[in-house]
């Protein structure tokens, strides 16, 4: 029997579909786009409406031709690409190439890869939405005509192999303005004083600090001399409680992630960078074989903006909360929660387990240590969402130290004691920021009660300049200025780094001389394009065009006029800047000089820095820590003509080994061989069939 073709992105999700479809589907994967742009050239006629040019890349060639020969022997063809802009993009691109018969074709589109969920959605299959492929392909041409103007004028004003991007730029510019206001902050001493006081005995003591000057509440001692003389002051004043404050403080949980605060989280918790987070999203959304249960996708789509929640999948949570924890734990009604964010689709659902049922302790067995960690982090997310809120019994005392010079200063004791975990039982939002410890528990006090001085303490502090920006604190940002898509986070952090514009030191994003080159270089010639709130406007324009309410190519062109003048004028005026050469610690064998760094038309390389009289020169190669399994020599890492990275022995051309695998330190537990890291989180021998997990 002739079975119907259906199309998605990966064989990993070609296996949990074809689990549930079964016989009558017939699953193939396109392997992402198979069709884009041109890479050589601009491929898209400025002059006719900015008409792009798509091809079929080289490698994609035998996918297309097979699907052309399965499309061809089924009656019908169902193309299940991912439910946002993207998918919707490569399913017109399959549609187009493919040429399927308007008739013989479905749209399905789905957000969870469960039996139910897939069964609905081949019901209600569509058309292509040419809504949303014209928004996706708008935002395509507007970042190449921005990579591919600006990237070859960097060429001519820098150097070679720099580029530029629509939202890549402002981001390096908001990276940037950070560390000039870093720069340029000059740290001011302050200090601070704390009181140790009791109301009977020693061992009911509590420490409070000193808040102001009453009549002055804008008390700040500046120095140790001022910190001794106000110290001096207090150690003869007389103690006494002006005002007790209590309250019982509710806090609610966070809502289920989006794909943004998925990130944030991820980074705060686990240190995933954005990149590893959607990657390792993928694949619990495509499906994990789960033993004799078969393939099955374990989270919602991990691309949204949205925090809404299928009211089967609240009804879900609440019941195992229930079961879990017991009624208590469960408020009156279930929570819902809203997105203020410009452009959140609410059709879409929050990042959610596809069954709560599925505890990660029960399925730990089946994931990869970093595919647990980041289900874990989604299931306590949404479990902790429907849960009851924490109860805090908070206190706040003021107490004035009445000094015989007749000053009267404020110091203030608070303490946060739980009187009702509740969803903090199980999960508590990360913290970009160090938060205030809540002080100790006080002792029961009374307005106008006594108090008497055990002792004072006095600190120093420095004001600190404002914080570079973590993987976590840049998405934060980007989001709240509406620059990007959730979606479009991980490839610009990604596409920063290696790029070499920005690095990562313990953590933050700093930028590098030649990041803060092209980002000086081009801000005053493209300040109308390269703009945050310039940005954030185009991003809303994408979302008209989505909706219908704007035609992409005006949108385009209402881009592109003022982007064409900027470019020509930057031509004509910009300066030339050569970065300054690395300076290492190698010295050249030739003739004893410092060994710089510099880079080339095929990337970095090393100098001799008494270039021209001495004109050595040698590959650039980053150590690796890890034996050739060849000679013994130091495997070193290695960047191809194509831009490809590679590692082969440090001894070549002696010894030619080499590996396209990342190698790590620890041998094969099988053989001894060299153990190399491949798909993120897996490991294989070169030597051997051993395969693991890291």
């Amino acid at each position: 029997m002739t079975t119907n073709l259906v199309i998605v992105e990966s064989p990993a999700k070609a296996r949990t579909l074809s689990r549930i479809l079964g016989q009558d589907y017939n699953l193939m994967a396109s392997m992402g786009h198979i069709r884009d742009l041109p890479k050589g050239t601009l491929g898209v006629d400025v002059e006719h409406n900015f008409s792009p040019k798509y091809v079929i890349p080289r490698d994609k060639a035998k996918v297309v031709r097979e699907l052309k020969q399965a499309a061809r022997a089924a009656p019908m063809v169902y193309l299940a690409t991912d439910p946002d802009r993207e998918g919707e993009a490569i399913a017109w691109h399959l549609a187009e190439v493919i040429r399927v018969n308007k008739a013989n074709y479905h749209r399905v589109t789905f957000h969870e890869i469960t039996e139910p969920a897939i069964k609905l959605a081949f019901k209600q299959s569509r058309s292509i939405d040419m809504k949303l492929v014209n928004a996706q392909q708008a935002r395509r041409i507007m970042d190449r005509l921005v990579g591919y103007k600006i990237s070859p004028l960097l060429w001519r004003k820098v150097r070679r192999g720099l580029s530029a991007g629509r939202v890549q730029s402002v981001a390096l510019k908001i990276i940037a303005e950070r560390q000039r206001e870093i720069d340029k902050f000059t740290p001011e001493e302050y200090w601070s004083i704390e009181a140790k006081l009791t109301k009977e005995t020693p061992t009911a003591s509590f420490q409070a600090k000193l808040i102001s000057l009453v009549g002055d509440p804008k008390l700040v001692i500046h120095n140790q001399a001022e910190a001794t003389e106000t110290s001096d002051e207090l150690k003869t004043a007389s103690y006494k409680v002006a005002k007790v404050k209590i309250k019982k403080v509710t806090r609610q949980p966070a809502p289920p992630f989006i794909t943004s605060t998925l990130q944030q989280e991820a980074w705060r918790k686990l240190h995933f960078s954005a990149k590893q987070t959607m990657a390792i999203a993928q694949q619990l959304f495509e499906g994990l074989p789960l033993g004799d249960e078969g393939s099955e996708g374990l989270i919602t789509y991990m691309r949204t903006d949205s925090t809404r929640v299928a009211r089967p999948a609240i009804v879900e949570t609440r019941e195992f909360i229930t079961e879990r924890y017991g009624a208590e734990f469960i408020p009156p009604h279930a929570r819902t929660f809203s997105r203020t964010v410009k452009g959140a689709q609410e059709a879409h659902e929050a990042i959610r387990p596809t069954h709560i049922y599925h505890e990660p302790s029960l399925i730990k067995q089946y994931l990869n240590t970093n595919q647990f960690r980041l289900y874990q982090l989604i299931w306590q997310r949404m479990v902790a969402s429907q849960m009851a809120a924490a109860v805090f019994n908070s206190t706040s005392v003021d107490i004035t130290a009445k000094c015989l010079s007749k000053n009267r200063y404020l110091f203030r004791a608070t303490s946060s004691v739980p009187l009702f975990r509740g969803f903090m039982a199980l999960y508590t939002e990360g913290k970009d920021e160090a938060e205030e410890k809540p002080g100790s528990v006080l002792p029961p006090l009374e307005k106008d009660d006594e108090l008497k001085l055990l002792g004072l303490s006095s600190e120093q502090h420095f004001t600190q300049p404002p914080p570079r920006f973590t993987e976590a604190t840049l998405i934060k940002t980007l989001e709240q200025r509406g620059i990007g898509r959730p979606s479009t986070y991980a490839t610009i952090l990604s596409t920063l780094q290696g790029r070499e514009y920005v690095t990562k030191v313990k953590g933050s994003f700093q930028p590098t001389e030649l990041g803060m080159i092209v980002n000086d270089l081009l801000a005053p010639y493209f300040s109308d394009i390269i703009n945050v709130d310039f940005t954030a406007h185009m991003e809303d324009e994408l979302d008209n065009i989505a909706s219908n309410q704007r035609n992409w190519v005006e949108v385009v062109q209402d881009f592109y006029t003022p982007f064409e003048k900027s470019l020509n004028h930057a031509t004509e005026h910009m300066d030339k800047v050569k970065p300054p050469d690395e300076v290492t610690d190698e010295v050249c064998p030739k003739c004893g000089k410092p060994l710089v760094i510099k880079v080339g038309r095929y990337g970095k390389f090393f100098a001799c820095s008494g270039y021209p009289e001495c004109k050595y020169t040698a590959s650039y190669q980053i150590k690796t820590g890890v034996k050739c399994p060849k000679c013994g020599g130091e495997l070193v890492k290695r960047r191809s003509k194509k831009g490809r990275i590679f590692y082969g022995c440090s001894n070549y051309p002696e010894c030619k080994f080499v590996t396209n695998l990342k190698p790590l330190p620890q041998p094969c537990p099988k053989c001894g061989g060299l153990l190399t890291e491949y798909r993120g989180n897996q490991t294989k021998c070169s030597s051997c069939d051993y395969q693991g997990k890291l």
